[in-house]
């Protein structure tokens, strides 16, 4: 099961003994909750004799910080579109993005993803995702990427997987 906070998602998953799917890349201040909640409630089922736990996180690699912070630059626009409600726009370009002009209340409604987006080369993102399952105790990661190119998100990926893996 997929949660956001200790709230019903995480307590069932754990009374029925199921894996759980914190979901950090979308509510980061809640999942250290989402963890404990699901901890707290499980109960071994043929599907599982102890907690499993999955923590999720947006993630860009790339070969030096610059190009790395480059390619996140729209996700906070697109981060925006989901927030306000107005539902999620088509993945804008970088330069669409910059072109955007940002009131105080736009930056401070995406500032929780963009201070937990992991960005940067391979080295640095994986030592910040080791600090992300370290810090919940997760089993496993599932690391989103999010670019206006797909070469760019699958580069990202390649990067990410020749560190961590060799």
């Amino acid at each position: 099961m997929l949660g956001s906070s200790g709230g019903e998602s995480a307590r069932v998953a754990g009374a029925r003994g199921l894996p759980f799917a914190a979901n950090y890349h979308v509510a980061p201040a809640r999942v250290l909750e989402a963890v404990e909640a699901y901890r707290a409630a499980f109960k071994p089922s043929a599907a599982l004799e102890a907690p499993r736990v999955m923590v999720s996180a947006d993630v860009i690699v790339a070969e030096d910080e610059e190009t790395a912070r480059r390619l996140a630059i729209p996700y906070a626009l697109w981060v925006r579109s989901v927030r306000t409600g107005a539902g999620a726009i088509p993945y804008p370009s970088p330069a669409e993005a910059e072109a955007f002009e940002w009131s105080d209340d736009d930056r401070k409604l995406v500032a929780d993803r963009l201070d937990t987006q992991f960005v940067g080369t391979a080295e640095t993102v994986a030592e910040r995702l080791e600090t992300l399952r370290r810090v919940t105790g997760a089993d496993e990661l599932l690391v989103t990427t999010m670019t206006f190119e797909h070469t760019d998100r699958v580069r990202s990926f390649e990067l990410l997987a020749k560190h961590w893996y060799g």
